[in-house]
């Protein structure tokens, strides 16, 4: 009978390891004896932390078959996974409250994911197989890529050669028919016999370039919009730069959403409009909509909400690195005026989901030498916008803070005190279940705020992909329903449906968008002439 093999052993397996080890490179041993020390001080837990012997083959970065046949890095990632796991745990039992638990465990979760094997030459299989078969061209290769993006500032997530806003993204045809210091102002052109009477104006995020809703024809949601025969207006907010540093939360408001309604009602010839805000854009505009109501005016015959924060008591791990003292620390500095550069918001964004938009881009590109391909939705993602001081402090403290935006007339907006419940419009709040930086349920609690008849439908997939999910594509699923008294007791009793969220949406627009008439002869008027073709100069402005 065959003796039963001893129980697997980091460190002893480690120290054979080094000693058969061949590599030429002093990181690589370094790195061993560094996975030695530590694996060793946990060893003594490894059997009291039971882990599945596939818990590796379900991690997208140990799937690959070098993890998976070669026993040494099976072993090695196995290992890693224990170690995280317990990690997760000790936090689990820490005598903390809710809060402080959470920033443990977020801040943890960067440490680990930082200490896998997978993110070193000399512990990543694949990538050693590379500089074997490329005769060490991959190391050549990768170090290229990795002082390009020293050269940007920033870990490349596609090809930048790729695509160019105007060329093959934001392509769209329309013109800019108004502009101000802070945004312009796109009309789109009809492509249908005849249009709804009542314009559809979009109000995109402020934090990064409109055209994600207006990517490539076959994923854009403005040219979707258009198909269905609405005339569409876009706000193209500028990349602020030092001179529009004193702008504030009021001036997006006033300046901004505002202003575009005006414009969109005279060119449109409308005094209503169908309205439609994504992220902060949706904030902004569901803020303007309340000022607007508070002046006696209510211009929207209906409101929609993609992934839209009104009500901010559970933003989530965004709302972890927020606490009085980082906004006192951001308002002294830049709170009477100066910059929020993109770049540090891009960082942070893509800390919450760091295994996902940090390191397969180095260990791809810097340690396997291959340079990430073209993708669209990521080109856009790193396509940096600035935000003034004064108005990203106002948001801070305002919202993620103090959560005063939900309160009736719990913030002074333009002069006015607002209250989103004087917004009489019915209002289409869609949310992405896997949402990490608006997460589901806080988006649900909008329809508790408006007034008006309100519909909630939960896409599938995250803060961008649920909602960049065209019906030509037939991907993903969503879910629509009755409101019910949760987020919880709604998803309950919600029904699924195969596909994009889009047509639903389109569906119930046109219940709001008017009669059919005849689409206009060209864009503008004579108050509001033509001042460039779409999509203009704002969108391009690279941040500074």
């Amino acid at each position: 009978m065959n003796p039963s093999p001893p129980p697997f052993d980091p460190a002893r397996w480690l120290d054979e390891l080094m000693r058969t080890s061949t590599s030429p490179w002093p990181l690589a041993d370094a790195t061993l004896q560094a996975w030695q020390q530590g694996l060793a001080q946990v060893n003594a837990f490894w059997t009291a932390a039971l882990m599945p012997t596939d818990a590796a083959a379900t991690d997208r970065r140990f799937a690959a078959d070098p993890w998976q046949q070669d026993p040494r890095f099976a072993s090695m990632s196995q290992a890693y996974l224990r170690f995280a796991t317990l990690m997760q745990q000790s936090v689990d039992k820490a005598p903390l409250d809710a809060r402080s638990k959470a920033q443990c465990a977020f801040m943890l979760r960067q440490v680990v994911d930082a200490m896998s094997p997978a993110n070193c030459l000399a512990t990543n299989p694949e990538a050693m197989q590379a500089v074997l078969d490329s005769g060490g061209a991959s190391l050549l290769e990768g170090a290229r890529l990795f002082m390009a993006d020293v050269a940007k500032g920033r870990i490349s997530m596609s090809a930048d050669q790729a695509f160019e806003v105007g060329r093959n993204l934001a392509t769209t045809p329309g013109s800019v028919v108004f502009e101000n210091e802070l945004m312009q102002l796109i009309q789109y052109a009809p492509t249908t016999a005849k249009v709804h009477q009542r314009p559809l104006l979009i109000v995109p995020p402020c934090i990064n370039k409109y055209y994600i809703l207006d990517l490539q024809p076959e994923n854009s949601l403005v040219a979707y919009a258009v198909a269905q025969g609405h005339s569409v207006f876009l706000v193209s907010w500028r990349n602020v730069t030092a001179e529009q540093g004193h702008l504030g939360w009021d001036d997006y408001v006033e300046q901004g959403v505002l202003q575009a309604v005006s414009v969109t009602q005279r060119i449109g010839r409308s005094k209503r409009l169908n309205t439609l805000g994504f992220c902060i854009g949706g904030t902004l505009l569901a803020s303007a909509l309340a000022v607007a109501a508070a002046r006696g005016e209510s211009p929207a015959a209906s409101l929609t909400l993609l992934t839209t924060l009104l009500d901010f008591s559970d933003t989530g791990e965004l709302g972890l690195m927020v606490d009085p003292q980082m906004v006192a620390a951001r308002e002294a500095s830049i709170g009477q005026g100066g910059l929020l550069r993109g770049r540090e918001l891009a960082q942070v964004f893509a800390a919450l989901r760091a295994n996902d938009l940090i390191w397969p881009y180095v260990v791809n590109s810097y340690l396997k030498g291959q340079a990430p391909p073209a993708f669209d939705l990521l080109h856009w993602n790193g396509d940096d916008t600035n935000l003034p001081g004064p108005m990203y402090c106002w948001y801070l403290r305002q919202t993620y803070l103090e959560n005063r935006l939900r309160e009736p007339g719990g913030t002074l907006q333009c002069g006015v005190r607002v209250d989103l419940s004087r917004i009489d419009a019915p209002a289409f709040v869609y949310a992405s279940r896997e949402d990490h930086i608006v997460p589901w349920h806080s988006a649900y609690a909008s329809t508790r705020l408006l007034r008006g008849d309100t519909r909630f439908v939960l896409g599938a997939s995250g803060h961008i992909a649920g909602v960049i999910n065209p019906p030509a594509k037939r991907k993903r699923h969503h879910w629509t329903g009755p409101l019910a008294a949760d987020a919880p007791a709604w998803l309950d009793a919600a029904q699924r449906v195969e596909g994009s969220w889009w047509p639903a949406w389109s569906e119930w627009l046109q219940g709001h968008a008017g009669k059919q008439v005849a689409p206009p002869r060209k864009a503008g008027n004579a108050a509001f002439p033509v001042i460039e073709p779409a999509p203009g100069r704002y969108v391009n402005t690279p941040a500074a």
